[in-house]
């Protein structure tokens, strides 16, 4: 599995400062997507709905909304 390409605009189009560690979505050679986000597991584990389930190697991710949104026109439709 390898990363294809970015999905969005990169961080430092984002405005980071260091340009390098803000959240990010890839695309994969799988067709999967991998995220890179703040790790929040335990504070949402929680509040997931009855219908949502995370399996022990599952994570929870915080991805902020300007990256999702930037993202968005980078996602293929199929």
């Amino acid at each position: 599995m390898k990363i294809v390409r970015r999905i969005g605009a990169s961080p430092r189009e984002r405005g980071s400062l260091a340009g390098d560690t803000c959240p990010d979505i890839f695309e994969l050679s799988s067709g999967d997507f991998a995220v890179i986000g703040t790790e929040a597991t335990a504070a949402l584990d929680g509040e997931l709905p009855p219908d949502a389930a995370r399996a022990p190697h599952e994570r929870i991710v915080i991805v902020s909304r300007e990256t999702l949104l930037r993202a968005k026109a980078d996602i293929p439709n199929s």
